[in-house]
């Protein structure tokens, strides 16, 4: 299988092109590099790399493919609320414009990274693929949009099918700590505070974002009539949590780290229990690599080994929307 992956310097794509070339694939990457300088450890490079604005690939980089593997976005809420014009331009515009060359030049499977986040402020405490999605956000109404208008180019020569991840966690070669889990860990261990901006009530569920890799891999390989133009949660039941839950892991690999509750942001309107039950109906061998306090040990682990520091917490090599809001001009103006 050859495979086309977009954002393959990005947190989830580091591990994702590891897993594709592992099992022998040949993969083809395209990314702006808008994060150049912001990796932590060395990972695998694809076989053939475009650095490239996705809104800028041709139909021509497609062509011999037979999947993409779209990660490419302004890959948060806070990094899309900075520019909403600019998150629809490149999240929903350029996607949807990525699935039209796809098609046009014979790629068969299309596989979108959607997110758990367009369930908003959840209607009820199980959200399945059926139930009525609020989004709050620029970030999750572009992923909302680009589901349905991906969805409609589907026939029977082009399958896309829909990852709605859960909030990604967890170890990556390009870290980002402007993430629930890893950012209360990383403030543990560098300031040895547990610092939560909400009350701690919010649910949240959580993947590790090795996980999401592994679970493009099954989805690319399983039989395309089960998963043609399907929208999949992708996580687990056990892994839905209270963000006071995490704290509380937290606290068990650092005891001496106070839990404080900053308030600064008030109510967090963001509040999804997800469930995962059709990810597993179709992919019934599927297993996640990482529960919580796995994924949350080896991070801990990484973090002591490369001595993270108030410095690293404070700066902006592992957090996304400071890096993205310095660089914003290069990407508005190309």
């Amino acid at each position: 299988m050859k495979i086309f992956v977009t954002g393959h310097n990005g947190y989830i794509g580091a591990h994702l092109i590891g897993l594709l070339k592992a099992k022998g694939y040949e993969v083809s990457g395209c990314d702006i590099n808008l994060y150049e300088g912001c990796a932590w450890e060395d990972y695998k490079k694809p076989d053939h790399e475009l650095i490239k604005d996705v809104r800028e690939i041709s139909e021509e980089d497609l062509k011999g493919h037979d999947a993409v593997m779209h990660l490419a976005a302004l890959s948060n809420d806070p990094m899309g609320d900075i520019n909403e014009e600019l998150t629809y331009q490149i999240n929903l515009e350029g996607s949807v414009r990525l699935a039209e060359l796809a098609k046009k030049a014979g790629v068969s499977r299309f596989l979108f990274a959607s997110s758990c986040s367009i369930y908003g402020k959840g209607a009820k405490l199980d959200m399945d693929e059926n139930d009525p999605v609020n989004p709050l956000t620029a970030y999750a109404t572009s992923k909302i949009e680009s589901e349905k208008r991906i969805g409609a180019l589907a026939d029977e020569h082009f399958s896309p099918v829909f990852l709605r991840n859960a909030t990604a966690y967890g170890y990556s070669p390009m870290l980002r700590i402007d993430l629930v889990v890893n950012n209360l860990l990383a403030c543990a261990v560098s300031k040895g505070n547990i610092a939560i901006k909400s009350d701690g009530s919010p649910w949240r569920p959580l993947i590790h974002c090795k996980d999401i890799a592994h679970a493009f891999v099954a989805l690319a390989e399983a039989p395309q009539d089960k998963m043609h133009n399907k929208i999949i949660n992708i996580g687990a039941n056990s892994e839905n949590y209270q963000v006071r839950d995490v704290a509380d892991q937290v606290q068990k690999l650092l005891p001496e780290a106070e839990i404080v509750y900053t308030g600064e942001v008030g109510e967090d309107p963001r509040n999804y229990k997800v469930n995962f039950d059709l990810l597993y109906s179709l992919l019934p061998d599927f297993k996640l690599e990482y529960d919580l306090k796995k994924g949350m040990q080896e991070l801990y682990d990484k973090l002591l080994e490369h001595k993270f520091s108030a410095d690293d917490f404070d700066g902006d090599q592992f957090v996304r929307l400071r890096t993205l809001a310095k660089r914003l001009n290069l990407i508005q103006s190309s």
